[in-house]
């Protein structure tokens, strides 16, 4: 599989100085988790969920996650468990279909190594499991329940946890809380292929709903539990995870009540308008923002619910012609003294020491998502990927 990759290879050379690279789920887990992208959640309950798995793999969607806890009622696990070793079975009898990297949401510890007998042949499909509300105490169980399901099917299983809960949100236990949650995941570092936020359920412990108008970010109790996780879940210094950002609630906007954030510039200069009107229509203007504060904040894919979040999180990942000759720069061999040096755009500063885990970090990107022609920017690719 391949970011872009069901887009036409005319289309591709076009708009990428460096296509996105392949990989399976056998890829190593450094690329596998930064090319996550967009992860798209879906019931396990869904009646055509092998088809369903097909078609959006055909669409570009490299990640799904088949949920069976917050998305289903608690009346629908058992009917959800069966449909889901039913589907994947579907899935198994279908070579050659080129499927997204699958995970399983459970509810409990116990699901983990029972799910994984009951798919048996069909678990070489699965790439892993999400682990719900994860904190030490409770996330512990979960991940020795994955290790013996590992152990039991000879398949290699990734960890998702989530990071949604209480204690992570309110001040007074926060730190205490992600020490444990460091060392659960430090013992399984292996297994764990990214760290997820639970935005919506920070969120509701304070009765709060982030409008389409307004980002994670402009939610200040949110904000400050996403500075913390990054802080000491995702350093730069070999310790830290890969963090994902936190899922996008709307996908149509009725009313507004402040201004579209989109530009106008970058759609006229590419004739795409009406682009950018279906954008703001669908709420993705507010998506966009949400986006690309999640990488300057150190956030790497994201979350999604809804198909239509797939590309947006996707062409925001392509890493800039300008960015990618930094970061070439700044690791060039003979840089490895240190220095400063004018980039090759020349219209900044490159500190070769203090930038080079971000140079590391935008080249493992640039392996996954690619890198754009140099007169090519987001709206070049969100219309061709529309247009596919």
């Amino acid at each position: 599989m391949r970011h872009f990759g069901h887009i036409a290879p005319a289309v591709r050379k076009r708009l990428f100085y460096r296509e996105p690279g392949d990989f399976t789920p056998d890829s190593p887990a450094r690329l596998l988790s930064a090319a996550l992208g967009a992860t798209l959640y879906s019931p396990a309950t869904r009646p055509r969920l092998a088809d369903d798995i097909v078609r959006q793999g055909a669409q570009g969607v490299v990640s799904m996650v088949l949920c069976l806890e917050d998305s289903i009622g608690d009346a629908d696990v058992i009917a959800g468990e069966e449909n889901l070793v039913r589907q994947l079975a579907d899935l198994a009898g279908r070579p050659g279909a080129d499927l997204p990297l699958l995970f399983i949401r459970v509810r409990t510890p116990e699901q983990i190594p029972d799910l994984t007998r009951r798919l048996s042949p069909a678990v070489a499909l699965l790439s892993g499991f999400v682990l719900p509300k994860f904190t030490a105490e409770r996330g512990l169980p979960f991940l020795e329940a994955l290790a013996l399901a590992e152990a039991g099917s000879g398949r290699r299983l990734f960890a998702m946890p989530v990071l949604e809960s209480p204690e992570l949100l309110y001040r007074e236990s926060r730190v205490e809380t992600l020490e444990g949650i460091f060392r659960a995941v430090d013992k399984y570092r292996d297994r764990v292929l990214a760290l997820r936020l639970g935005v919506t359920d920070f969120c509701s412990s304070y009765g709060l709903r982030r409008g389409p108008d307004m980002t994670a970010y402009d939610i200040q109790v949110v904000a400050s539990v996403i500075s913390d996780v990054v802080n000491m879940l995702g350093r730069a210094d070999g310790t830290g995870f890969t963090v994902t950002g936190p899922v996008w609630e709307y996908f149509r906007v009725q009313e507004r009540m402040f201004k579209p954030l989109l530009r106008q510039s970058p759609f006229h200069e590419v004739q795409a308008v009406a682009l950018r009107q279906k954008l703001i229509q669908h709420a993705m203007d507010g998506l966009l923002r949400e986006i690309s504060l999640d990488r300057a904040n150190g956030l790497l894919g994201k979350t999604c619910i809804h198909p239509s979040h797939v590309l947006p999180v996707h062409a925001l990942s392509v890493v800039s012609h300008e960015e990618y000759s930094d970061a070439q720069d700044i690791l060039r061999p003979e840089r490895g003294g240190g220095g400063v040096l004018r980039s090759a755009y020349t219209n900044k500063m490159n500190e070769v020491k203090p930038h080079r885990a971000w140079a590391e970090r935008t080249l493992l990107r640039a392996e996954a998502f690619g890198v754009a022609n140099e007169d090519i920017g987001f709206v070049e690719l969100l219309a061709a990927g529309l247009a596919d």
